[in-house]
C-alpha cells in the first residue's frame, strides 16, 4: 500500500469522524444513543469512502506441493509376447497401494506404445515400441517440475530415435524396472531386411540381408529366398562368437509386371528359443515405366537438392539437374518440368515447352524476373517490383485437386520472394496463401491451374528446403513433408482425366504399419463435397470374410483405418452411397510382427539410461526396494509454496455487509427512539 493511499485513507476517516459529529452532536439529548448512532454514521461513512479509495490489499497463500512420480508404462504387444502382463500388473497395484508413496508423491499413470497417453488401462496391444517419443513428450509436460520416472519396459524399441541419447537431455531421474527374461539364449536372427517398394521390369532389384548371432558356439545354417514355395536364392553363412554378424547383398530379377510376395528365412538353430524373428516376409511391386522429372536452373541453390531429395523418395520417380541447354536437348525424355526462378536466359526453355508441352511447376524468389514471365506467359501476371518480402504459409483446408498431408505450415520459416500480388486470367486453386508478420492475406503463395490439357503451379518464394529441415524437426522425419511434394509432383505429372471419386491407396502394407486408405468425393461441378456418405467393403481373398467400413471426415479427404485387419490379401470397393459412385482396388496386408522379435530384455539400455538421469534399475521382484529409495530420496522433498494475491477491497464483500448492517441499525435506531 503506497504512501498517497494511506493519506487518503486518513482523510477519509477526518471527514467520516467530522459528518457524523456535524449531524449529532447538536441534536440529540441523550449521550449514550448520541455515541452508538454518531459511531454508526462514521463506519458507514468511512466503509463507502474507503470503497472510492480502493486500497489494494496483499494475501498471502501457503501450501504444500507434492512431487510427481510418473509411471510410464510400456503397453506394446512384446510385453505380451515375453509373458509380463501379471508382473507388470503386480508392480502397478504396489505402488498404488503404498500409503506412505501416495502421501510423498503425487502419482501419474501413462501408458505407451507408438505414442505417449495418461492413462493406466494396459492392453498390450501396440503395434511398435518409441521410449524416445515417451521421453520427448514427459520432458514437455514435466519440464518445471520435480517428476522422477519409473519405466516399465523390457528396453525393445522398434522405431524412432535412440533412447540412450535422448535420455541424455532427460532433466528427471528414471528408474527403469526390467521386464523380462535377461539370460542369454542362443539366436540367430534376421536383424533387418533393406527392399525396395517399386522394381522395374526386366530390372534387377537389391536386397540387403543383415544377419546377427548370439551364442558362443561355431554354427552354420542356410539363408534362403522363397517365392511361394519355391526357393529363389539360398546362400550357407557361418557364425562363430566373433564374427557374430554378416551382410548379405543379393539381386533379383524383375520378369513379370505385377506385385509379388517373398519370404526371407534363416534357417533356426537346433537348440534356438526364439524363432519368430527368423523370417521375414516382404513384397515388390514392379512397374514399367518411371517418371522423369527435370529441374532446370542456371545458378546453384539449396532448393534444388531438396525438391531433388523430396522427389526422389519415392523410387518410381528420377530426377535430373539441368543446365537450360541440357534441358532443351532433352526435353523429349521428362514428363514433368520444374523451371527454378526463371529470367531471361530462360527463354530457350520456354519456346521448346510451347513445341513440346510439358507440366511444369515455377518456383520463383529474390532472382526471379518477373518482367520477363509476364512477357512470356499469358495466363498470369505478377506485379512488378524490385523489393522482396518474407511470407509464412497459410493452408487452404478447401483445396480439392489432392489430399494435402498434415503439415504444420504456420510452423515453417517464411519463405523470400518478390513483393506484390499475381493475377490469373485462367481458373486457378490456391494451395497456400501469405502470411506477412501476424497478418493472414488472401495472396496466392502455392496455387495450381490447367488450361489447355496442361496443367501447372506456382510457388512463389525461395528456401524451400528450410521448409523440408523444419518438418524434420517437428515429425522426426521427412516423411509428411516428401509426401506434400510428392504428391504436388504426381498432380502435375499425371495426365489422368479427373474422376469424382479418387482414392488413394498403396498396393501393399508392412504388418506393422498402419493401414489407412483416404478417398475424395466431388460434386457434378468438381467441388469437394463433405456432405457424402463413403463406405468401403472389403473382402479378404482367402478366408472369403467380407467387412464394411465408414469413411470419417477429416480436412478436405474422407479416411479410414484398417490397421485392425489381419495379414492377407484383399479386394475392396468404395462406395458414395448418395451418388452411387463407387471404385475398386485391392492390397496385400504382409504379415510380420515387429514386437515378437525380441526374445530378451535390452538390460544394457535401461541401464544406461538409468546412469544417464542419475537413477537406478530394477527387476518386478525388487520394487519395495524401488519405493524405498524414492522415500528416502532427499531429492524428492515436498515443498511448501506460497501465493501472494493483490486483492482491490471492493472486491471485499464483508465491507458491504458492514455499510447495510450499520445503515439499517442506525434505521431501527432513530425509529424506535421517535426520531424519525
Amino acid at each position: 500500500m503506497g504512501s498517497i493511499t494511506l493519506l487518503f485513507i486518513i482523510l477519509s476517516g477526518i471527514i467520516a469522524l467530522s459528518l457524523a459529529l456535524f449531524q449529532y452532536w447538536h441534536r440529540l439529548k441523550k449521550k449514550s444513543i448520541f455515541n452508538l448512532l454518531a459511531f454508526l454514521r462514521f463506519l458507514t461513512i468511512f466503509a463507502v469512502l474507503i470503497l472510492l479509495v480502493n486500497p489494494k490489499i496483499e494475501k498471502e497463500t501457503f501450501y504444500k506441493e507434492k512431487p510427481k512420480l510418473v509411471i510410464a508404462t510400456d503397453n506394446s504387444s512384446s510385453l505380451s509376447f515375453l509373458e509380463q502382463e501379471e508382473n507388470i500388473k503386480r508392480v502397478i497395484s504396489n505402488l498404488k497401494e503404498n500409503q506412505e508413496l501416495n502421501d510423498k508423491f503425487d502419482l501419474n499413470f501413462f501408458s505407451f506404445d507408438e505414442d505417449l497417453k495418461m492413462t493406466d488401462s494396459l492392453s498390450f496391444q501396440g503395434r511398435q515400441t518409441n521410449v524416445a517419443n515417451a521421453f520427448d513428450k514427459l520432458q514437455d509436460i514435466y519440464k518445471s517440475d520435480i517428476a522422477p520416472t519409473i519405466l516399465l519396459s523390457d528396453g525393445n524399441q522398434t522405431y524412432g530415435s535412440d533412447y540412450g541419447y535422448t535420455s541424455l537431455k532427460f532433466k528427471q531421474p528414471v528408474y527403469p524396472i526390467v521386464l523380462g527374461d535377461t539370460t542369454q539364449h542362443v539366436d540367430i536372427k534376421l536383424q533387418q531386411l533393406n527392399v525396395n517398394k517399386y522394381a522395374f521390369y526386366k530390372n534387377k532389384f537389391p536386397i540387403e540381408a543383415i544377419i546377427s548371432y548370439n551364442g558362443e558356439e561355431k554354427v552354420s545354417t542356410s539363408f534362403k529366398i522363397l517365392n511361394g514355395n519355391t526357393v529363389v536364392w539360398s546362400q550357407t553363412v557361418d557364425f562363430d562368437q566373433i564374427n557374430n554378424s554378416k551382410i548379405l547383398n543379393l539381386s533379383l530379377p524383375a520378369n513379370q509386371i505385377g506385385l509379388f510376395t517373398y519370404k526371407a528365412i534363416i534357417e533356426p538353430l537346433s537348440n534356438e528359443k526364439n524363432t519368430n524373428n527368423n523370417a521375414k516376409n516382404f513384397a515388390i511391386e514392379v512397374v514399367n515405366e518411371k517418371s522423369n522429372i527435370a529441374i532446370v536452373s542456371d545458378f546453384v541453390h539449396p532448393d534444388l537438392g531438396a525438391l531433388k531429395k523430396s522427389i526422389e523418395s519415392n523410387e518410381q520417380r528420377s530426377v535430373s539437374i539441368l543446365s537450360i541447354n541440357e534441358f532443351v536437348s532433352k526435353i523429349t525424355d521428362y514428363q514433368m518440368v520444374i523451371l527454378y526462378q526463371p529470367n531471361s536466359r530462360f527463354k530457350p526453355a520456354f519456346d521448346a515447352l510451347n513445341v513440346t508441352p510439358l507440366n511444369s511447376l515455377i518456383v520463383s524468389g529474390s532472382k526471379t524476373d518477373w518482367n520477363f514471365i509476364n512477357n512470356t506467359k499469358n495466363n498470369y501476371k505478377h506485379d512488378i517490383s524490385n523489393q522482396t518480402e518474407n511470407y509464412q504459409a497459410v493452408i487452404n483446408t478447401n483445396y480439392s485437386e489432392f489430399i494435402i498431408p498434415d503439415l504444420d505450415f504456420e510452423s515453417f520459416p517464411p519463405l523470400i520472394g518478390k513483393f506484390g500480388n499475381i493475377n490469373f486470367s485462367v481458373p486457378s486453386k490456391v494451395i497456400l496463401t501469405k502470411k506477412i508478420g501476424n497478418v493472414i492475406t488472401d495472396d496466392v503463395l502455392l496455387a495450381t491451374l490447367e488450361y489447355n490439357s496442361r496443367r501447372e503451379a506456382l510457388l512463389l518464394g525461395e528456401n524451400i528446403w528450410q521448409w523440408r529441415a523444419q518438418s524434420f524437426l517437428n515429425q522426426g522425419s521427412f516423411d509428411q513433408f516428401d509426401d506434400f511434394i510428392g504428391k504436388l509432383v504426381q498432380y502435375l505429372a499425371s495426365k489422368k482425366r479427373r474422376e469424382r471419386l479418387n482414392v488413394e491407396f498403396e498396393s501393399f502394407y508392412n504388418g506393422s504399419s498402419n493401414v489407412v486408405i483416404s478417398a475424395q468425393y466431388f460434386n457434378t461441378t468438381y467441388e469437394f463435397d463433405n456432405r457424402e456418405n463413403l463406405i468401403i467393403n472389403v473382402t479378404d481373398d482367402i478366408s472369403g470374410e467380407k467387412k464394411s467400413y465408414p469413411f470419417i471426415l477429416k480436412n478436405n479427404s474422407y479416411q479410414v483405418d484398417l490397421s485392425s485387419l489381419p495379414a492377407s490379401d484383399y479386394r475392396f470397393t468404395v462406395t458414395a452411397t448418395n451418388s452411387n459412385i463407387s471404385k475398386s482396388g485391392s492390397f496385400k496386408i504382409i504379415a510380420y510382427n515387429i514386437e515378437e522379435q525380441f526374445l530378451n530384455a535390452n538390460m544394457s539400455k535401461l541401464q544406461t539410461v538409468a546412469s544417464n538421469t542419475n537413477g537406478n534399475t530394477y527387476f518386478p521382484d525388487k520394487t519395495d526396494d524401488l519405493i524405498d529409495d524414492l522415500l528416502n530420496d532427499s531429492r524428492f522433498a515436498i515443498i511448501e509454496k506460497s501465493t501472494k494475491n493483490t486483492v482491490p477491497l471492493i472486491d471485499w464483500k464483508y465491507l458491504l455487509a458492514l455499510i447495510a448492517i450499520c445503515l439499517t441499525s442506525e434505521w431501527f435506531i432513530r425509529k424506535y427512539n421517535g426520531l424519525i
